[in-house]
């Protein structure tokens, strides 16, 4: 099979590394000249190209890899092989895809994606294919779809490392990501933000500190787009974490400790039941 990925960032460039000894014929897209020459001289694709137009038209599977706006720009700029799969890896489907399936020829299947994976840093130099090992993968389905495109996406993202894939609707995606994504990311930003800064932080952090900020350092162009395209369900998520925060400060300030252990054991419970 003929696949383009279209944006050789982390996302991309693990997907151009995971699909290697696959059988594939496999090409990249990306504005950077320097990223596509390193992608070939490592044998991850046969060829790069700056204007992917030619490669995206003979491709039987095409990966875009870029930000929400910028997948519609390029769905909207190119056209690609009568029956061919277009996919993303886009945080948001919804709005995403009400868009997506106006723009894109419909001898195309579009089945949209999202790797449950990634990295804080940005770039070519931060990828692996070790990024999609054991992480969740969601195929999201749509009434356009075919059942076989459906089944075929899931087989074909199992090879590469996800330890779980689910088919979802673009309106329970959104839903679902807003708590265990996108919650996390403004929990963390506004922790870090919290710092009043009185002391040397760093000198004095544990792991608890350096786990829950990790996702504090942020791409703030492709989040704020995140954000703000799925803006209902995450304020419904944070309203839901308000009031559990809530009531931890109620008990700690009535000095309700039966309260606070039963939050605690709750928690723990939830915990260990997460990834059975």
């Amino acid at each position: 099979m003929i696949i383009t990925v279209v944006g050789l960032g982390v996302i991309g460039g693990s997907y151009v590394q995971a699909l290697k000894g696959l059988g594939h014929e496999v090409y990249g897209v990306d504005n950077d000249t320097l990223t596509l020459q390193q992608a070939k001289a490592e044998g991850y694709i046969v060829e790069g190209y700056r204007d992917g137009h030619n490669i995206v038209a003979k491709s039987d599977m095409t990966i875009i890899c870029l930000y929400p706006s910028l997948v519609l720009d390029f769905i909207a700029s190119h056209s690609f092989k009568k029956g061919s799969i277009v996919t993303d890896v886009v945080g948001i489907k919804s709005y995403f895809l009400e868009k997506a399936l106006t723009i894109i020829d419909e001898s195309v299947e579009y089945v949209s994606g999202h790797p449950m994976a990634g990295r804080e840093k940005k770039g070519y130099a931060y990828a692996s294919k070790e990024v999609f090992k054991n992480a969740n993968y969601i195929v999201i389905e749509h009434q356009q779809n075919k059942k076989e495109a459906i089944e075929f996406m899931c087989q074909f993202v199992s090879q590469l490392g996800f330890k779980s894939v689910k088919i979802m609707s673009p309106y329970a995606h959104d839903e679902i990501i807003s708590f265990t994504s996108q919650l996390p990311h403004m929990i963390a930003v506004a922790l870090m933000n919290s710092d009043d800064q009185k002391y040397d932080t760093g000198k004095y952090i544990g792991d608890s500190f350096r786990d829950l900020t990790r996702i504090a350092n942020i791409n703030a162009d492709l989040w704020s787009e995140l954000f703000l395209n799925n803006k209902d369900y995450l304020l419904a998520s944070m309203e839901r974490f308000e009031e559990q925060f809530d009531c931890l400060k109620h008990a700690l300030k009535g000095n309700d400790e039966e309260s606070l252990k039963r939050m605690f054991q709750e928690s723990s419970l939830r915990r260990e039941k997460l990834e059975k």
